[in-house]
């Protein structure tokens, strides 16, 4: 069985469209989903589709990426025990992806509805299982504990227990999928500082994708709110969670900065 895959190898029916990250972040004609859905808005019927869709994509790639880790590293270069925890992360995510189908099918939605792209599958590809643990245990499953509040709350917001029941159960398991990748992060590069550097500022680079320019906060009505609770409880500190805010807060002044110049130049013309 062939070891580190390429994204371009996973396996997927005639249902799925494919984008890679490049085609995600660098082509104004891909935008991709963000922000709070909002209850009374026209369109919420299918904002909230689109993320469901969005979330199920997250849970087959973590699946397989979680997988990937598990086989690709032999004993001598991770601790068996780190192998059991991916294993174990297989099992919950095959669960998620059965949970996201159902939940797709009751909000109306089906599987290739909506493009799949493959950011987190990338960063499960890199050479080093240390990489790995930053840019998907911490970094985007960390991500997923933030979306998963969010819908949690939304599924509340419309009145369908369903939703919010089964935002709820994937959330636990994902506090403890980033408690893993917390865990074993520090416990391989024990010793090795410059490797823990090293991946940890990968996991900033991966985080700092995912502030979508700007719209993380801690305020109540961020877009996407940080989940401090979550993130503490699955071995952030608080410095970490207050750089991702930063990051966010320098962002969206750059936005708000590109936004007034472009209004000044309209004015102009």
């Amino acid at each position: 069985m062939r070891k580190n895959i390429p994204p371009s190898a996973l396996a997927r029916d005639s249902r799925f469209n494919r984008q890679t990250s490049e085609q995600r972040f660098s082509d104004p004609r891909n935008p991709f989903e963000v922000g709070k859905i909002d209850p009374a808005a026209e369109d919420v019927a299918d904002r909230a589709r689109r993320r469901m869709h969005g979330i199920f994509v997250g849970e087959i790639q973590a699946l397989e990426g979680a997988g990937r880790t598990a086989y690709d590293f032999s004993t001598e270069e991770v601790p068996y025990e780190l192998k059991l925890d991916m294993a174990r992360q297989c099992w919950d995510e095959a669960r998620h992806c059965e949970i996201s189908i159902k939940l797709a099918e009751h909000m109306g939605g089906e599987l290739g509805e909506y493009v799949e792209n493959t950011t987190l599958f990338e960063a499960a590809c890199h050479k080093d299982p240390v990489f790995r643990l930053a840019g998907v245990n911490r970094a985007l499953e960390g991500l997923a504990i933030d979306v998963f509040t969010q819908m949690r709350d939304f599924g509340t917001e419309m009145g369908d227990p369903i939703l919010h029941y089964c935002e709820d159960y994937m959330l636990a398991d994902e506090v403890t999928h980033v408690r893993m990748g917390s865990k074993w992060l520090r416990a391989v590069t024990e010793g090795d500082a410059e490797r823990r550097k090293a991946a940890l500022e990968f996991q900033k680079v991966v985080d700092g994708l995912f502030n979508f320019r700007g719209q993380r906060g801690e305020e109540a009505d961020a877009p996407i709110r940080l989940a401090r609770k979550f993130r503490n409880m699955a071995g952030f500190t608080d410095d970490e969670v207050d750089h991702i805010l930063e990051t966010s807060l320098k962002q969206r002044s750059e936005v708000e900065a590109e936004r007034m110049a472009a209004e000044i130049l309209a004015e102009a013309g």
